[in-house]
């Protein structure tokens, strides 16, 4: 501390010395400083007052700067709003444009705006509260676009539903349209006129764009319809648009693969329901015709969706549903058309069937099995032709009064010149009164084969098959007509039960022309298919043989109805078999029946000569017909003398058969056919001639020592026949037997009668051993 002080003092002692070596410097300074501070003073002064003023003065400024200031940031603040200001109104202004298009359902433009608001403006603003909430409602815009859409689809898809007929019906007049057009074209190219009338065609709104493929913006269709006005187009009955838009929209949303399932699954459904016809389809053309135009509908507006919608269909799908379409169409077609009983109704729906047909060929779709199907329908309507024919043949014959035609002047004769091709000099020559040598059913026939066979050329129209197919199917057709259905309704007159023996005849000679008709046909055929006969594969007409069968049939229902009638006679025999004589003359029935049959056999001479040698003749058919009358007639006595209800037959009752058997062999030799020669009609009585002859002239010993010998007289006597007829002559019981007036010599009559008896007996068994 000591030392301390001691440097403390030292250090005050050098200051001391300091300041007093300083010291007048120091007063000197303090005057300088007394000086300047009086200078200070009023620098200070001046400073102050400076200040006051400045103060004064600046408070004005300092405002205006702070009010500048203030100026400076609002309008910093207005830029950076006005800045953020645009950045928003875009996204403000697309989102009412949105709003505003899905309001108006303008639903594809208002996806497009959403995804520009979503991926272009609202990633700018995108940390306004606002601009959140809208990225939050973007997804449910989106649904409701695609449900709204998806409505627009289902109205669409019930839209075309409905109009699917009257596409359809459109499309087919179209088509029918189109291929009248081109037919008249080629008709007036070959006459020359093929450029004028592709002058006029091209002039013609009418005629533009008549194609079945023509397509416009929306639609396809463009025709004329019945009067004449501008047919509604595809466009005009089915707004595609939905379609479209709805297609675009699932694109943009990532789902076209679902959309086209979607659409493809529903209008798979439609064509099913498309498919399936009525119940009474068949019972009109009406039906058909409106089952055919909603399956072309349907098929028009999915290959205007083919080639209009961007893959939306594709080839392959549009090919299955045509194999199903074609496969429940025809199936359809097989089971309705099986119905129609009407060839009329039945050739209609061949010519609706080829219009569908073609129609739908011109949109690119196969259709040859519908052909193939329309050659089966014309087997089923050529069945119905026959049905329909035979009901004609059939009145045809039941109003025919099967006599001859009289014609009174040339324009009757050559009217029926024109219905059947008749030639014959003869009566050509002949004056006026005179007669076809056929009744009217000829020419009548004649020309209901030729009705038929144009039918059946009708159904071979616009069905693509050659001259020599048509020409074989008309044949075949015409030769079932003639084989069964005439050949049948021939049968039927012939086998008829009141049919007469002048009508069986009047048949011959009618089947005699129609047969040498046939050759006629087979030449009207060949005119119409241009087909020559004697081409390969050329079916032939088989109408010779029908007529010649039904001739056949008529000349054996002659022979029938000629015995029956024979039998009718023979009913009203009424002998006495127990008579003891005669009357001396033939039986009233047997005079009756001689007389009917000379009438009858008189008719037989206006037979026709047939075309072919191979034929009866005439006088064969009326000869065998005599003949058979007659064997009939003696084989009917013969059994009516040997029937067994007869017990006991007198000389006097075999002497008035004698008679009537004398009367019947009169009637053989009189002639009654041209054409026997000699004795051969009588041949047909010898059996029973013989027999009678044995019994009247009791020759038992001629014939039993020459039986079994050519030149037996009693040769065609059976021993049997006349053991029986024997038997019934020998009743001793009776008082009025034969051997009445040889009383005395009974017994030995007797003993005869059983002698010649046993001796029979013994021939029979000889014979039958």
């Amino acid at each position: 501390m000591d030392q301390l002080e001691l440097r403390i003092r030292n250090h005050d002692r050098e200051i001391e010395k300091m300041c007093n070596f300083h010291y007048q410097g120091f007063v000197d300074s303090i005057n300088e400083l007394l000086k300047v501070r009086g200078e200070a003073e009023k620098l200070k002064n001046q400073v102050t007052d400076t200040n006051r003023r400045l103060q004064h003065d600046g408070s004005e400024l300092l405002s205006s700067m702070k009010e500048l200031r203030q100026c400076r940031i609002q309008q910093r603040n207005i830029t950076a709003t006005v800045e953020k200001l645009n950045l928003c109104l875009p996204v403000l202004e697309m989102y009412s444009k949105l709003r505003v298009q899905m309001k108006t359902k303008r639903h594809y433009p208002a996806l497009k705006t959403l995804e520009q608001l979503e991926h272009t403006y609202l990633p700018q603003v995108s940390h306004y509260r606002f601009c959140q909430a809208m990225v939050d409602n973007i997804p449910k815009l989106r649904e409701e676009i695609r449900e709204v859409s998806m409505s627009d689809l289902k109205d669409f898809l019930e839209s075309i539903r409905k109009h699917s007929e009257r596409i359809g019906e459109t499309a087919m007049k179209q088509a029918q349209q189109q291929r009248t057009l081109d037919n008249i074209l080629s008709l007036q190219t070959k006459c020359g006129l093929g450029r004028k009338y592709k002058k006029d065609k091209c002039l013609s709104p009418e005629v533009n764009g008549t194609s079945p493929m023509s397509e416009q913006d929306s639609g396809i269709l463009d025709i004329e319809d019945d009067e004449d006005e501008e047919a509604p187009g595809t466009q005009d009955l089915v707004d595609f648009s939905p379609v479209y838009r709805c297609l675009h929209i699932y694109t943009v949303l990532g789902s076209r693969e679902v959309f086209e399932n979607y659409y493809r699954k529903q209008r798979r459904k439609q064509a099913r329901l498309v498919l399936q016809p009525s119940s009474n389809m068949h019972e009109t053309l009406d039906g058909y015709r409106k089952y055919f135009h909603q399956i072309v509908g349907f098929f028009v507006v999915e290959d205007h969706i083919l080639h209009t919608a961007f893959g939306l269909v594709n080839r392959a799908y549009i090919d299955e549903l045509w194999d199903l379409a074609l496969s429940k169409t025809m199936a359809a077609l097989r089971t309705h058309s099986s119905y129609c009983s009407d060839p009329n109704l039945m050739l209609d729906l061949k010519n609706l069937i080829v219009h569908f047909a073609d129609t739908l060929q011109g949109y690119g779709f196969p259709v040859n099995q519908l052909f193939d199907m329309l050659l089966e329908i014309r087997d089923q309507y050529s069945e119905i032709l026959l049905k329909k024919w035979a009901q004609v043949f059939r009145n045809i014959l039941d109003g025919d009064n099967y006599s001859p035609i009289p014609v009174n002047d040339e324009e009757m004769y050559r009217k029926i010149l024109g219905q059947f091709p008749f030639q014959d000099s003869d009566l050509e020559k002949q004056p006026f009164p005179k007669k076809f040598p056929f009744s009217e059913f000829v020419p009548k026939v004649y020309s209901q084969i030729k009705e038929f066979i144009y039918a059946c050329l009708k159904f071979s129209e616009d069905l693509h098959l050659s001259s020599t197919e048509v020409d074989d199917m008309i044949r075949k057709s015409t030769n079932l007509l003639l084989t069964r259905t005439l050949s049948n309704c021939l049968q039927n007159v012939i086998k008829r039960k009141n049919v007469g023996l002048t009508e069986l005849v009047q048949i011959i000679i009618n089947t005699s022309h129609l047969e040498v008709s046939c050759k006629f046909l087979e030449e009207f055929i060949t005119n119409i298919t241009n087909v020559l006969p004697d081409t390969v594969h050329t079916s032939k007409l088989y109408g010779l043989t029908t007529f010649k069968d039904a001739r056949q049939a008529a000349e054996e229902e002659i022979y029938t109805n000629l015995n029956q009638k024979i039998d009718q006679f023979l009913q009203l025999a009424d002998y006495d078999w127990m008579s003891s004589e005669s009357s001396n003359q033939a039986s009233d029935y047997l005079v009756d029946l001689v007389a009917f049959l000379n009438n009858t056999f008189a008719v037989f001479t206006h037979l026709p000569a047939p075309s072919d040698t191979h034929s009866r003749m005439p006088g064969k058919v009326a000869q065998t017909a005599c003949m058979s009358a007659c064997k009939h007639l003696s084989t009917s006595l013969t059994q009516l003398l040997l029937d067994a209800e007869v017990k006991q037959i007198t000389l006097g009752a075999l002497q008035q058969f004698n008679l009537d058997v004398k009367e019947c062999e009169r009637f053989a030799r009189s002639g009654p056919v041209p054409g026997f020669q000699g004795e051969t009609l009588q041949l047909a009585f010898i059996d029973l001639r013989q027999l009678l002859d044995l019994f009247i002239k009791w020759d038992w010993s001629t014939y039993l020592a020459d039986y079994g010998q050519p030149t037996c007289k009693y040769l065609r006597v059976n021993p049997t026949t006349a053991l029986t007829l024997l038997e019934k002559m020998k009743d001793p019981s009776r008082k009025n037997n034969v051997f009445a007036q040889f009383r005395k010599n009974e017994r030995d009559k007797q003993k005869l009668i059983e002698t010649v008896a046993k001796q029979l007996r013994g021939l029979i068994n000889t014979h039958h051993s």
